[in-house]
């Protein structure tokens, strides 16, 4: 079952400050006071990057998905905040404090059905959608390699990783068609495009496909304005991969391998997913963009 909150806010009356305040210093999640300064600088019509758009993205309960909730929102985008964890709701409340519109849908994206009532949403809330973020993911504890790895982990890894991805983009291009045109960004990893001695197979194959499945849809959708495109973060300091790396030595194993030396930070992610929604990425398309501290380039790190 699909559960919806709208939660629209009437606009705050307070004069804009000099400057738009930059959200990308504040690593982790944009803090909800500087979230509060950028909406109301929105409403005084200055230029900012999704204004008047509607964006619809998943897995926004925490992590990446959160920090792009509120990272759009700033930007004056309506947001439709989707995720099956009721944390959600408190996404959608920071948003509106602030003075910006969200509407929380709770929906289980390995849904065909509950997915596509979330497109239906944002049309009926909003009257169009402009730009889907397919962000919801899973990495399961027991994700290891080929041989050990379970047939319920792999089934349920690849149900929400990579058919999450798909059913979303099916539902989502037909509105975007009715839009004139949008951005898609399907969120994938570095481990889709690099391999790894310490195995997490569902997970890597899951952003494999993703990355695949981003390319085909970019080229059959280019001509009719709609943008396809993957971000790819590196090793981020979340809740998602500090829970898989519950070690000392699992975590300085993956950051040998980074030559920036440190985990990535959500916001940065919802940083470059705003490239990708906005306008500056109108040429881009069927691109991987990978957020990765150096990772994916690197053979040798410094010590």
């Amino acid at each position: 079952m699909v559960m919806v909150a709208n939660t629209a806010a009437a606009a705050v009356s307070m004069s804009p400050p000099p400057t738009a305040p930059n959200t990308t210093v504040i690593l982790g999640e944009p803090a909800s006071a500087v979230l509060a300064w950028r909406v109301r600088w929105c409403k005084t019509g200055a230029a900012v990057r999704l204004a008047g758009k509607v964006a619809l993205i998943t897995g926004t309960a925490g992590g990446i998905g959160r920090a792009a909730a509120l990272r759009f929102a700033g930007e004056g985008a309506r947001v439709v905040a989707v995720d099956i964890v009721e944390a959600n709701h408190e996404t959608v409340e920071v948003i509106r404090a602030a003075g910006g519109t969200a509407t929380a849908v709770h929906a289980d994206v390995s849904d065909d059905a509950e997915i596509a009532a979330a497109v239906h949403t944002a049309e009926s809330a909003y009257g169009r959608l402009d730009i889907a973020f397919n962000n919801a993911g899973i990495m399961l504890a027991d994700d290891s390699d080929a041989v050990a790895t379970s047939t319920e982990t792999i089934d349920k890894t690849l149900d929400v990783n990579l058919k999450g991805v798909l059913y979303g983009c099916r539902h989502q291009i037909p509105a975007l068609r009715r839009a004139g045109g949008g951005s898609i960004i399907n969120t994938a990893s570095f481990v889709a495009s690099v391999g790894a001695a310490t195995p997490q197979i569902a997970y890597t194959a899951s952003k494999g496909a993703v990355l695949s499945l981003t390319r085909e849809l970019a080229v059959i959708h280019a001509r009719e304005n709609i943008r396809v495109n993957a971000l790819s973060p590196g090793p981020l300091r979340t809740e998602l991969l500090m829970s898989y790396l519950d070690t000392d030595e699992k975590r300085r194993r993956r950051l040998v391998h980074v030559p920036m030396g440190r985990f990535g930070e959500a916001a940065e992610m919802a940083s470059a997913a705003l490239f990708l929604a906005s306008d500056d990425a109108s040429y881009m398309t069927g691109a991987n963009l990978q957020v990765d501290g150096g990772l994916t380039a690197a053979y040798v790190t410094p010590e």
